[in-house]
Formats: C-alpha cells, structure tokens, sequence
C-alpha cells in the first residue's frame, strides 16, 4: 500500500514539473502593434484604377493607382494659353531702337564731317553745334525709349508670372493624382474601390511595415529597476499544442508615467495596482501578428 502511494505521488510530481515546463514563468504580458500608416487622398476626383488589396506587400513609391486628372489637364492648357498671350504683348526691343540708332549713326557722321569743315572754318560753328545737339537728343531718346520698353517688359513679365504659379500648381496637383505607396510594409486594410469619388484627405487604405513588430507590456514598480532601453529580452508566444515558441526583442521606450493596469493585461505582481508600459521590439519572421499576446523574460 505505501509502495502505491509512493509511486502515485512520484507520478503526481513528475506530472507537474512537465506541465509547469509547457508554462515558462514570465515577467510580463501585452499584446503586439505596429506604426500603422493611413495614406489619405490628396487630390480630388474619382478613382480611375486602385491596384491594391488587403494583405498585399508593397514597396516604398510603388505605383497603386490613379485619380481623374482630365478638368486639371485642361485648367493647365488653358493657364499655359494665357501665359503666351500674355507675354506676346511684350514690345520688341530691338526693332523699336532700330530707327533711333540708325539716325544717330547718321547724325555721328554728319558731326564728324562738320568737325572737319569747322577747324578749316569752311561752316560757321552754329552749325557743328546743332549737329551736336542733335547727336545728344538723339541719344536721350534712344535712352529714355529703352526704359520705357524694359519697364513695359518687366511689367507684362509680373502679369504673367502668377499665372506661372498657378501652373505649378496645377502640375503639383496633376502629380499628387497619381497614388503612390508612401513606405514599405503589409496592407491591413483597404477603404475604397475603382470608380469611388475621392477628394482631398480621404482615407484611401491603411499600410503597416512588419518586418519588425512592437510588443507593448506592462511591468510593475518593482520590476522598473530591472529594465532599460536597449535591454535585450526574451519574448514568448503561444505556438502549437500549448508550447511557446521564443524571440529575442529590444526595449525600446519605457513609460516614466505610472498608469493603472489595464483590464487584458495581469502581470507578474497581480496586486499592483500601477504598472508602467515598455515597448519591445522584435523581429518577425511572419508568425507574429497585430493583437497576438506576448509574454517577455527579462
């Protein structure tokens, strides 16, 4: 009869230390995130082709799609016509000065042979001295002729320059139409379909990079000691028939601000009423996923 009760509770302990080894003592728990990107519209008009769905891998400026850039196509001819008859109205310098500087060439001729005949005082001095002045004036009108056009250049040039800007615009505008993915990662969720009406700000789908996930955890006043950034932890996940399968994670941020402990999370110290949260991140091989419960060693 001893021997039997002996042997049964042999069984009894050796029953539980296999089923205490399936379960690892862990110092905290928390559940898994990711910095989830939602890509919004910046333009407006309906979406001509959205190539995307839920799950899908995509990369950083992949192409996704398009929104109808028609009215803005044709607002941008337009400003580019207004552009060219604006700046058609610009006076030609050069064929305007054409006629005065023929005439003082002429004049310049007349005052050199005038100059010659003076000093043999062939003509009375008057005489060289109006071609002088005739020179001059000549002269002060090709000058104030030439500002005259360079202000009326310069001031065509101002009209057209904000329509200028409103073609680079509208060029920004034809360019923001076009969908690109903004980073690399996992679409996790998709708000809109081909030939839906988008304008600006819209949500458009929801992306996350998950080649390296977040655990966020709780730990409580008296583990605080024990942690710091850049410490290298073990992380523990459920995996098949009640084993756990192990990751290595690095705390990268630690909550100096106490919070109450939230309702999904016990840890280690269940009477604690305050715990702080720490951020873990881990590298995923595809198994880890947003919302998995995760157990951590320090």
């Amino acid at each position: 009869m001893k021997t039997a009760i002996r042997f049964f509770a042999g069984c009894l302990v050796i029953t539980t230390i296999l089923s205490c080894s399936k379960q690892p003592a862990f110092d905290a728990t928390g559940t898994f995130e990711a910095i989830e990107t939602i890509v919004s519209s910046e333009g407006n008009g309906v979406i001509k082709e959205f190539q995307l769905e839920e799950g899908q891998e995509l990369n950083n400026g992949q192409y996704i799609g398009y929104i109808d850039t028609i009215q803005l196509y044709l607002k941008m001819k337009q400003l580019e016509a207004q552009v060219k008859s604006t700046i058609s109205q610009k006076p030609d310098i050069s064929r305007q000065k054409a006629a005065l500087e023929a005439q003082i060439k002429a004049a310049e001729k007349d005052k050199e042979r005038y100059t010659d005949l003076a000093k043999d005082d062939a003509i009375p001095q008057k005489q060289l001295d109006d071609v002088n002045a005739e020179v001059a004036v000549l002269k002060g009108q090709l000058d104030a002729l030439y500002s005259s056009l360079n202000i009326t250049t310069k001031g065509i040039t101002l009209q057209a320059d904000p329509i200028a800007m409103q073609i680079e615009q509208v060029r920004d505008q034809l360019e923001k139409s076009i969908i690109l993915n903004p980073i690399k990662g996992t679409v996790l969720s998709k708000y809109v379909e081909p030939n839906e009406l988008a304008s600006i700000g819209k949500p458009l789908y929801k992306i996350a990079d998950l080649s390296t996930i977040i655990l966020r955890a709780y730990i409580t006043g008296n583990q605080l000691p024990l942690v710091k950034l850049n410490q290298k932890v073990k992380v523990l996940v459920d995996a098949d028939k009640g084993s756990y399968k192990e990751y290595s994670g690095v705390i990268e941020w630690v909550n100096s601000k106490a919070e109450f402990t939230p309702k999904t999370i016990q840890t280690k110290d269940e009477r604690a009423n305050l715990v702080y949260a720490i951020k873990i991140r881990v590298k995923n091989d595809g198994f880890l996923k947003i919302g998995m419960y995760g157990e951590v060693k320090l």
